[in-house]
């Protein structure tokens, strides 16, 4: 009696002396992986993490509880991280917010993340064109209260992840909007039939070179798009059968990529490299060019984007038909092109 007493009191010590870990485990897998590393950073922390060849990392890091943004040298999105955590995720950069995972310790928090994203995506990711300003205001009021609704249904969170979220919510609504209410005096100060901005000598993928004034005679249908932007790749599958349904008629199908060096390791040869390397990974047709000083370019400064994807509809005489046209997802496009040339 007195042996088993002595025992359980051991165990009993042992378990008072152990001691909350005083860091976070941070591990996964990157399928595909875009670089040698990944950051974890805040505006106040940074830490680098080597990936290995099969895509596996793994770090402890001793961190204020938050909300940290995950950056793989191409993409980014955010996890919350807590000393005593255990978390690990998993992803494939090919469907990189669709594919991100978290297991673990903790994990419940970053898979809220990367729900409420893919959430916040599917809500504000539409051609909100046709609105007046009414109409904007109407429509993200009600993406507010999706979202609020979504945010308080999730039960067993940690309590700075929902009033963080519910803090930033007004702030994501406002810049999503005001991208909207930016196009509606887009159209006001180029409004169709104003002469179009050009662009001369951007490189083809043949190698080559086009400028506007090269597709005089046909309607030019341009993409403005990136290989890290997630929405400008949703709309790939639509663009590619548009350009076939309408193959032979009067129109010049040109995807412009803005990759640069901000974007790819600081390198425009490594934006180049990846800009041509999906050109042939997704079999994009039409005429592929690449803006010379990506969002800095004139005509992207002077078409004012500042958001992608962004398409511009050009007439056969150079003049502007629609500074922010329908998406090849939006049936109003087809509506537009058969008005236009049948």
């Amino acid at each position: 009696m007195n042996k088993l007493f002595a025992v359980l009191c051991a165990i009993s010590i042992m378990a008072c002396q152990e001691q909350p870990k005083d860091y976070v485990t941070f591990s996964g897998k990157i399928t595909d992986k875009n670089s040698d590393s990944i950051v974890i950073r805040t505006r106040t922390f940074s830490k680098i993490i080597a990936v290995q060849e099969d895509g596996t990392f793994k770090d402890t890091l001793k961190v204020e509880p938050g909300i940290y943004n995950f950056y793989d040298g191409g993409e980014s999105t955010n996890l919350f991280l807590k000393n005593g955590y255990d978390v690990r995720m998993t992803l494939d950069t090919k469907l990189f917010d669709e594919t991100v995972t978290y297991t673990g310790i903790g994990s419940e928090n970053s898979n809220f993340l990367a729900e409420k994203s893919l959430l916040e995506e599917k809500l504000m990711d539409k051609d909100f064109n046709g609105l007046d300003e009414k109409g904007l205001d109407d429509a993200f009021a009600n993406i507010k209260t999706e979202l609020i609704a979504f945010i308080e249904g999730t039960k067993g969170l940690d309590t700075m992840v929902t009033n963080t979220s519910m803090k930033n919510l007004g702030d994501v609504i406002e810049g999503n909007k005001g991208y909207f209410v930016g196009i509606l005096a887009l159209k006001r100060e180029l409004p169709k039939g104003a002469p179009s901005p050009s662009f001369e000598g951007y490189e083809n993928y043949d190698g080559t070179k086009t400028s506007l004034v090269d597709l005089k005679g046909k309607y030019a249908y341009i993409d403005v798009w990136a290989t890290w932007c997630g929405p400008c790749k949703a709309e790939i599958p639509s663009l590619k059968q548009i350009e076939k349904d309408y193959h032979g008629k009067n129109i010049a199908f040109v995807s412009m990529s803005i990759d640069d060096d901000r974007t790819h390791k600081g390198s425009w040869e490594l934006a180049n490299k990846d800009w041509k390397a999906m050109v042939a990974d997704k079999e994009l047709g039409g005429i592929q060019i690449f803006a010379p000083k990506g969002w800095k370019s004139q005509f992207i400064r002077d078409y004012k984007v500042n958001g992608i994807p962004r398409f511009i509809l050009i007439d056969p005489d150079g003049n502007i038909i629609d500074a922010s046209a329908p998406r090849p997802s939006d049936p109003s496009l087809r509506e537009m092109f058969d008005a236009l040339i049948m």
